[in-house]
C-alpha cells in the first residue's frame, strides 16, 4: 500500500499545483478572510455530532477554578467561539487566534453565551502567546488547532508556560489514523488539498506523541472514533495536568 500511496500522492499534488502556486505568490491570504464564514457553518454541524463528547470533556473544567476564585480559561485558536456553551457559568474567558477576521463571529458567540465573562480577544499564534503572563491562567482549551499550528511543541510549551501550577490543557483533536488503515491512505494521499481548504490544517499528525511528551504531571487522553467523515474520524480527548 506505502508504494501505492506514494503514487496517489504525486498525482494529486500535481493537480494542486495551482493551488501551490497560489499560496507561493501570496494570494492564498485572501481565502483566509473567506474562511471563518465556512468554518462557522462547519461548526455547527461539528458540535450536533460532537455534543455529548464535549459535554462529557468539558464538565471536568470546574474542578481547577482555583478555591475562592473565578475559573480563568485561555482558548487557543478560539475560532467561532464554538466551545462556549459547554464552559460553566461564571468563569472568565480569554480568546485567541492568528485569523483576526473571525472576530464578528466571535462577538455573535459571545452575545449568545452571556453566562461568561470575556476578558479579550488577542490575534495571536499558538507558538507565541507572549501577551499573557507566565502562570496566569486555570486552563487552557484547544480543539481541532494543533492539526494547523506550525509547531505542536513550541504551542505545548506555550501551553504550559501560562498554566498556573495544578492548572490543565484540554484538548480535542483529529489525529492520524493507524497505518493499517483506508482512512490513513485517504488522510496522506489528499493531505494537499485539504491544507489549501482547511487553512493550514495537516490531517497526518500524531498529536499525541506530542501531548505525552510536553512534560505534564499527569495526561489523560484517549482514542476515540467521532461520528464524522473518514478523514477526520481519528480523535484525541482529554487533558493534562501542570
Amino acid at each position: 500500500m506505502t508504494f501505492l500511496m506514494r503514487i496517489c500522492c504525486l498525482v494529486v499534488n500535481v493537480f494542486c499545483l495551482p493551488l501551490h502556486l497560489i499560496h507561493a505568490v501570496g494570494l492564498y491570504e485572501t481565502y483566509r478572510r473567506v474562511f471563518p464564514f465556512w468554518m462557522n457553518r462547519i461548526s455547527i454541524g461539528y458540535n450536533k455530532k460532537m455534543h455529548d463528547k464535549k459535554k462529557e470533556l468539558f464538565l471536568s473544567l470546574s474542578e481547577f477554578r482555583k478555591s475562592g476564585g473565578h475559573l480563568t480559561i485561555l482558548e487557543i485558536g478560539c475560532g467561532t467561539g464554538a466551545n462556549f456553551t459547554f464552559y460553566p457559568p461564571g468563569c472568565k474567558v480569554i480568546c485567541t487566534d492568528p485569523n483576526p477576521h473571525f472576530e464578528k463571529y466571535l462577538k455573535e458567540s459571545m452575545e449568545q453565551n452571556d453566562h461568561l465573562t470575556y476578558e479579550k480577544f488577542v490575534v495571536a499564534s499558538g507558538e507565541d502567546l507572549g501577551t499573557v503572563e507566565d502562570e496566569s491562567v486555570d486552563v487552557v482549551v484547544c480543539t481541532l488547532v494543533l492539526c494547523s499550528v506550525n509547531n505542536i511543541p513550541q504551542t505545548l510549551r506555550e501551553v504550559h508556560r501560562i498554566l498556573r501550577p495544578g492548572g490543565a490543557f484540554f484538548f480535542l483533536e483529529h489525529v492520524a489514523a493507524d497505518a493499517s488503515t483506508w482512512s490513513y491512505f485517504f488522510q496522506h494521499v489528499l493531505q494537499p488539498p485539504w491544507y489549501y481548504f482547511g487553512d493550514g490544517c495537516e490531517v497526518t499528525r500524531e498529536t499525541w506523541k506530542h501531548v505525552e511528551a510536553a512534560g505534564f504531571s499527569e495526561v489523560k487522553l484517549r482514542h476515540i472514533e467521532a461520528p464524522l467523515t473518514f478523514m477526520i474520524k481519528p480523535h484525541i480527548i482529554g487533558y493534562a495536568v501542570k
